[in-house]
């Protein structure tokens, strides 16, 4: 379901689905943020008795399921909703699946490895970002190896999810900004990647063309309706290309960023998104020409290298309008690690695996070492 006011339609959802003790997972920022009051609320008005559990972080420790699955135990929950961003999207997601499905949650990393569903699951985002609410896909910080970890499952698709822009109105201007450019990421690397079709391109290219046309608008003015409802849009279709196409070397190289230095995901796609594109132009200049000419460039009478250097730039132009930070040396990661987060990264196969060049790990330490 998409529209303003969506989220009206929660109660008549819990309803449909017979659900007598919801659980909804969601984090602090939108506690502070009145989201949460505002959905509880609805709740109230009409009889709907639930939970809440509140506590869900940024990139979130995989020691979060569990806190979240004990609690959605003792008390007996039947559906969990996630509301927030893709953190606390993720979390519902796998924690529904851990409620039903036995074993250490290790053993569902990779693709294809979860035996069998989960309990109920309503996904709300507020963010214009991860696309999550759409996704078989789950990632998860795991703290101890420095990386964000995959979980890729069908039975992780949500049950309903339920879109509604107005949620975002109140979403902070740099929040807004790099969950932005990582829905255009979701986007570009999905129209570039190696399994690429046309049925995804079809989102893929109206998404760039939504983001590219209205996050300068979202993170100028936060109230501005109509830019939240693009974005929303463009984030719901960029998620849309990751189930069947998903993504490729740049989010394999953002792992080690978020995993080992706490860097918001995309802002780390955005400090690692023009120099892929610069590796991969290439293998794929024609797409790089399309993919600007979505973002607003007129390409008439281009070379294929010009276009690609007119996207790289377009892209540069619109994280730097966005006010998100360019280099990597400018949020505080030391040079020294880039050869650690190159070897981190050639394990993130699930992803690389889909780039139109093949990436090495000399590769990926170039490609630091120029956003840096």
């Amino acid at each position: 379901m998409f529209d303003y006011n969506a989220i009206q339609q929660l109660p008549s959802l819990i309803k449909e689905k017979q659900a007598k003790r919801p659980l909804i997972v969601t984090d602090p920022g939108l506690v502070k943020a009145g989201i949460l009051d505002r959905v509880t609320q609805l709740l109230t008005s009409k009889d709907i008795a639930f939970h809440t559990y509140t506590e869900v972080e940024a990139d979130p420790r995989i020691d979060i399921v569990f806190e979240v699955v004990e609690y959605a135990r003792a008390k007996q929950i039947d559906l969990i909703i996630g509301l927030g961003g893709g953190s606390s999207l993720d979390i519902a997601k796998i924690s529904a699946i851990m409620l039903i499905n036995q074993g250490p949650l290790d053993q569902y990393i990779g693709i294809a490895k979860i035996p069998g569903p989960g309990l109920p699951t309503i996904m709300i985002p507020t963010t214009a970002g991860t696309g999550s609410e759409v996704t078989p896909i789950v990632v998860l910080s795991d703290k101890k190896a420095q990386l964000k970890k995959g979980i890729v499952s069908d039975y992780l698709y949500p049950d309903v999810a339920l879109v509604d822009p107005l949620l975002a109105l109140s979403l902070p201007a740099s929040v807004t900004a790099y969950t932005g450019i990582d829905a255009l990421t979701h986007a570009i690397e999905a129209y570039t990647n190696k399994f690429a079709h046309h049925f995804v391109d079809t989102f893929a290219l109206e998404a760039i063309k939504l983001i590219s046309a209205n996050l300068r608008t979202a993170v100028k003015d936060g109230s501005q309706q109509e830019a939240r409802y693009n974005m929303a849009m463009g984030s719901l279709y960029g998620g849309m290309c990751l189930g069947s196409v998903n993504t490729a070397a740049v989010h394999a190289l953002a792992y080690p960023l978020g995993g080992t230095f706490d860097v918001p995901h995309g802002v780390a796609n955005s400090l690692l998104l023009p120099y892929v594109i610069e590796f991969n132009s290439s293998h794929c200049q024609e797409k790089y020409r399309e993919i600007a000419e979505a973002m607003g460039v007129n390409t008439h009478g281009m070379g294929t290298s010009e276009a690609t250097a007119a996207c790289i730039n377009k892209v540069k132009d619109l994280c730097r309008q966005a006010g998100i930070t360019q280099r990597m040396r400018e949020i505080d990661i030391p040079e020294s690690a880039i050869p650690a987060m190159a070897k981190a990264a050639m394990k993130v196969t699930r992803l690389l695996n889909n780039n139109p060049k093949t990436v090495t790990e000399e590769d990926a330490r170039n490609i630091y070492q120029k956003a840096y």
